[in-house]
């Protein structure tokens, strides 16, 4: 099936097709170069001689500057359109994600990271506005899961980065940053070819018609309510993605601490299979989004994780661990599918550059402690009780915040009034 043919619908246009293309790259490059930070922070704490509680700071780092790029590139292409400012932010953190190979100690690897957070927190959500104004409406649920499975693609990338650079080559981690400067670059060059988003146009030309302003969008009482209300569920999604997902490596290799206590070439394979499981269920249920609505949908793969985190986190075999994961990453990267079109949908045509991008990213930085709390808990009372403390009330929450909020699929971008459209 040729990229843009799900249910026998036209191919993608060349412009459709490279602005998705870029987005999933762009993506794709932020997950790859976030996890490579999860699979090598123990490397990291023995090579600068610190404790591995003070390595992971470093994906707080990363989480807590992203609402900052968000904002700042997102309210240039609310001002200028999508195009040029996705381009100088991807020349930024592909440069500083480079550069993190040369770190000569924690400190400096630190201050890197903070400014690698500001160039991703612009990536995601001007990526996914830019691909989604552009995609047909009928069909942004299956590009909605495709697209939010860079994700999982950067995760499986980096994954396999790692059997080849580390167990293979015997290279250390710096190797793999400097890798990460690959895709970014390739993003770049397929992301001049795409033109402005017409969308994006004609909000303008409504807005100078009208003689309204971003200021007056914003501040209306509608879009403030749902912006607040985006943040409290995107807060809960990451707090579900990165507890499934940042420790689990881990525990999967440690000997302590309940953990499992498998090989490194072992944990790594497992990664690999549930980042499949991750990339089946965004499509599945981003697919299936479009038939039954954004919140059920989403509502349904939280509440199918419930029963799989014993399974998840309790087995005690790699056969048994490798089936938890495997089904805990098609529920939850099924539900996290449908966020790029969700998200999208939500936001006003006016501020789609910034608002997506910013509740998101504020989310982000709520669940931003979550992989040194994890720590802190299996320290003291082992990895599995670490992880169900910290998933099995998330699960709960999503399904109930999502359930609570409304929705907007199939709004037509750039043709609703300029204040913000949404619909039970």
């Amino acid at each position: 099936m040729a990229l843009g043919t799900p249910s026998g619908h036209a191919p993608l246009t060349s412009d459709q097709r490279n602005a998705f293309v870029a987005a999933l790259l762009g993506w794709t490059m932020d997950a790859f170069d976030y996890f490579i930070v999860v699979l090598v922070y123990a490397d990291i704490a023995v090579d600068f001689d610190v404790s591995k509680e003070k390595v992971a700071f470093l994906t707080t780092a990363t989480l807590l500057m992203r609402p900052v790029g968000a904002l700042l590139f997102g309210l240039w292409a609310d001002r200028v359109g999508r195009r040029i400012p996705l381009i100088v932010d991807v020349l930024f953190y592909s440069t500083v994600g480079f550069l993190c190979a040369f770190a000569p100690n924690l400190t400096v690897l630190v201050v890197l990271r903070f400014l690698y957070g500001i160039g991703m927190g612009g990536e995601w959500g001007l990526g996914a506005a830019l691909a989604m104004e552009k995609i047909p409406r009928e069909r942004r649920g299956f590009f909605s899961g495709l697209l939010q499975e860079g994700y999982s693609f950067g995760y499986l990338l980096a994954a396999v980065s790692f059997l080849v650079i580390s167990d293979g080559l015997g290279l250390s981690w710096r190797w793999l940053f400097a890798l990460s400067i690959v895709p970014a670059l390739i993003s770049l060059l397929i992301r001049t070819r795409v033109e402005e988003s017409g969308a994006w146009r004609e909000t303008r030309e409504q807005m100078r018609v009208t003689r309204t302003s971003v200021k007056d969008v914003f501040l209306d009482a509608a879009v403030v309510r749902r912006f607040v209300y985006l943040i409290v569920l995107m807060t809960a999604f990451n707090w579900m993605s990165h507890g499934t997902q940042d420790v689990y490596p881990t525990f999967l290799k440690a000997t302590d601490q309940g953990g499992a206590g498998l090989s490194e070439s072992t944990a790594l394979l497992i990664a690999v299979i549930y980042n499949c499981g991750a990339i089946l269920g965004g499509l599945v249920f981003g697919t299936l989004s479009e038939r039954h609505g954004r919140r059920h949908t989403i509502a349904f793969c939280a509440l199918l994780g419930l029963p799989i985190v014993p399974l998840f986190a309790y087995s005690s075999s790699a056969a048994m661990l490798c089936l938890g994961a495997f089904l805990m990453q098609v529920m939850v990267q099924g539900a996290w599918g449908v966020i790029p079109a969700h998200l999208t949908e939500m936001s006003p045509d006016a501020i789609r550059g910034f608002y997506p991008g910013v509740t998101y990213q504020l989310g982000n930085v709520f669940a931003a402690l979550n992989l040194p709390i994890q720590e802190h808990l299996a320290a003291s009372h082992g990895y599995p009780f670490a992880l169900t403390v910290t998933i099995v009330p998330v699960l709960v929450v999503v399904a109930t915040v999502v359930l609570l909020g409304k929705e907007a699929k199939g709004v037509e971008f750039g043709r609703a009034p300029v204040e913000a459209r949404s619909t039970g």
